[in-house]
């Protein structure tokens, strides 16, 4: 059992690091600079993640940028290409594949099935969309 302290040390620094990410999200971010931010070490930062927030800081930017990329294909006036990149992403088609493990469903289809017009999905992606 950790010491009352340690748990709050860890829910302090998963609460900076997190809104770090939350807000520069689209950044090139790292593990090592986020813990110099907050004053911590690599591993502690990690620790963190997982005690506190249940994931890594990988997977916490990445879920981060998918979620705000799905708001982002619903503005008709932004192509895949401009939602990949105001997310962190230089290349779309590591986003595309990114947004797809994320989702299930590719950035465009997603964007066609928010918006109600004819998907162009395989019945594949729409039955794990569903």
């Amino acid at each position: 059992m950790q010491r009352a302290t340690t748990v709050r040390l860890r829910r302090s620094l998963f609460e900076e690091a997190d809104a770090i990410v939350q807000t520069e999200f689209s950044r090139q971010l790292c593990l090592d600079d986020i813990a110099r931010r907050v004053a911590s070490s690599r591993r502690q930062l990690q620790r963190a993640f997982a005690e506190v927030g249940r994931t890594t800081f990988r997977e916490r930017l990445t879920n981060v940028r998918m979620d705000r990329a799905a708001d982002l294909l619903c503005q008709r006036h932004l192509t895949v290409r401009d939602v990949a990149r105001r997310v962190g992403y230089r290349q779309p088609a590591q986003f595309a594949k990114a947004f797809r493990r994320r989702h299930g469903i590719s950035p465009s289809a997603y964007r066609d099935m928010v918006r109600g017009t004819e998907p162009s999905v395989s019945s594949r992606e729409l039955a794990h969309a569903a």
